[in-house]
């Protein structure tokens, strides 16, 4: 943690939806006009696109059958947590881009599922935003989560989480039924170690849970709207939250735990403005005052 540098990172698995919480967090950076360094989990794999298909494929020679991104062995967890400690000591660090699609390719000029060379940190920023899978990991070697001043979980139920990537996957990324479910199923051990541990060291966790039937996620055509959900939002430390202001501004929310508040799904946004903008003002006064 780091007063005069201080990092927000935000942590989910593949699909939950950890991009959509990036664009909120974007809108309080230029409303408030917060210089922030935006930094990608998925610059952190340790392998390309082709690379990774064949690092999985002698995983499988070598009788490995669940290596995946969610693992350590797939990713530079040592690099990214020495950017984290760089970057809360001196607000500067090295970092890269990975390159998701033929827009990306166009703008950084080289090939989709690539990576850009490594890069300084622009001096003058006045925080660091991270968004991937392992903002909060902690393992035998690496303990990510100590370095973030606040840390953010987005955790939709497991049966829309599969919804939400069959989709993505299937209509954005043009992969079969049969190879996204393949995917699900070779990664749920790292998924089971790695990820969700995670959740129960974040600051705040936003969970989305469908109203309708998603028994079978498999077979669901369409994902859940968020007019067809509620979204539970768990505090860790809930002293300091204005519940009460929170409950005027959030039409048909309630209070399920002292640490908890329910709204409707279509308000997540609006309550992540109202929750996140006093705390970044407040990491952002502390490193004023600094």
């Amino acid at each position: 943690m780091s007063v005069k540098h201080p990092i927000v990172a935000v942590t989910g698995s593949s699909g939950a939806g950890t991009t959509t919480v990036m664009k909120s967090f974007t809108h309080i950076f230029r409303r408030e006009k917060i210089n922030a360094q935006i930094v990608e989990g998925d610059a952190f794999h340790r392998y390309d696109r082709l690379g990774m298909r064949e690092a999985m494929k002698q995983s499988e020679r070598d009788g490995l059958l669940n290596f995946s991104h969610f693992g350590p062995e797939a990713n530079l967890l040592q690099e990214l947590e020495a950017l984290f400690d760089s970057y809360g000591e001196t607000g500067g660090g090295k970092y890269r881009h990975y390159v998701h699609d033929e827009g990306e390719a166009a703008h950084y000029k080289q090939d989709a599922g690539t990576f850009t060379p490594w890069e300084d940190i622009t001096p003058g920023t006045d925080l660091m935003f991270y968004e991937g899978l392992h903002g909060a990991a902690v393992t035998d070697k690496i303990d990510i989560a100590r370095h973030a001043d606040l840390l953010v979980g987005v955790v939709p139920i497991i049966n829309l989480e599969w919804i939400q990537k069959l989709h993505r996957d299937q209509t954005m990324r043009g992969y079969s039924h049969e190879a996204v479910v393949d995917t699900i199923l070779r990664r749920m051990p790292d998924y089971v170690n790695y990820i969700c541990p995670q959740f129960s060291r974040t600051h705040v966790n936003f969970q989305r849970v469908p109203t309708v039937d998603t028994s079978n996620p498999f077979t669901s055509r369409e994902i859940p709207q968020p007019d067809e959900s509620f979204v539970v939002i768990r505090f860790a430390k809930p002293k300091g939250i204005d519940f009460p202001y929170l409950l005027t501004m959030l039409h048909d929310s309630f209070m399920s735990r002292p640490n908890v508040i329910v709204v409707p799904g279509g308000k997540m946004g609006l309550a992540m403005q109202l929750i996140f903008t006093p705390m970044i003002l407040q990491l952002r006064d502390r490193r004023a005052r600094a």
